[in-house]
């Protein structure tokens, strides 16, 4: 019998039938180690898991971008104003831009509650949502029309309080006014807690060009895990 028969023939005991045994190595005497093939799986596993997170942040992004761009108006309960800086009382240029858009709305009868939004920071004699009120005042939105939100420094937590001042009074639509690049994460927000929202965003900020492509680019990071975790959780991570 060649040394290299598969088959090991043994001779067994008087009145005991053969029995033929099974060569344990495959053809070519190399045993097969299916560990060997696990850094392989684990590099195709997260180059995969690479692939799906670089898709949805691209994807999020398009739509911060799009949302941007486009403009819901129509007749809603009231009108959100998002609050930006103010500098003792007078709004910055990019809350000025938001504020100029919503009293064009207001001119136009969209709805009969404005809603402006926004703390202050320490030392501050006038909250956003104060300073935003008296520009409004101004601008020909009436005092007892409009609705202060004075206390939140938060997209989400400007919105938690507008949502509660808008419940107590049974109302629910809104639209929102805000920058482009801010208008996707408002909407969001404003549906998680509840409200109806809708988006028109002002054409006039000061924020344009590199700056807005690179607030878009943050927006769309912080909107890919809130859709995860929920904005509220974000805000407890982010601050």
């Amino acid at each position: 019998m060649s040394d290299h028969d598969p088959l090991i023939h043994m001779t067994p005991p008087s009145g005991t039938p053969a029995v033929a045994l099974a060569d344990p190595t495959p053809t070519g005497g190399i045993p097969i180690d299916p560990r060997r093939h696990w850094p392989r799986r684990l590099a195709i596993g997260v180059t995969a898991l690479v692939l799906v997170a670089v898709g949805y942040y691209l994807v999020t992004l398009y739509q911060v971008h799009s949302t941007g761009r486009s403009d819901q108006t129509r007749p809603v309960d009231a009108i959100v104003v998002m609050g930006a800086a103010q500098y003792d009382g007078r709004p910055s240029p990019q809350l000025a831009a938001r504020l100029d858009h919503a009293a064009e709305l207001w001119a136009a009868g969209v709805a009969e509650v404005m809603v402006v939004t926004g703390g202050n920071q320490p030392g501050d004699r006038f909250t956003e949502g104060e300073a935003s009120a008296n520009y409004l005042i101004d601008h020909g939105v009436p005092a007892q029309a409009i609705l202060q939100e004075t206390v939140s420094h938060s997209t989400y937590a400007s919105l938690e309080g507008v949502a509660s001042l808008l419940h107590q009074r049974g109302l629910f639509r809104v639209l929102l006014v805000s920058d482009p690049f801010h208008s996707l994460r408002s909407r969001l927000t404003a549906q998680e807690l509840g409200l109806v929202a809708y988006v028109s965003p002002t054409r006039t900020s000061p924020v344009q060009g590199s700056s807005a492509t690179g607030r878009e680019l943050q927006e769309a990071a912080g909107i890919a895990l809130g859709r995860i975790i929920g904005f509220e959780r974000l805000l407890s991570i982010t601050g």
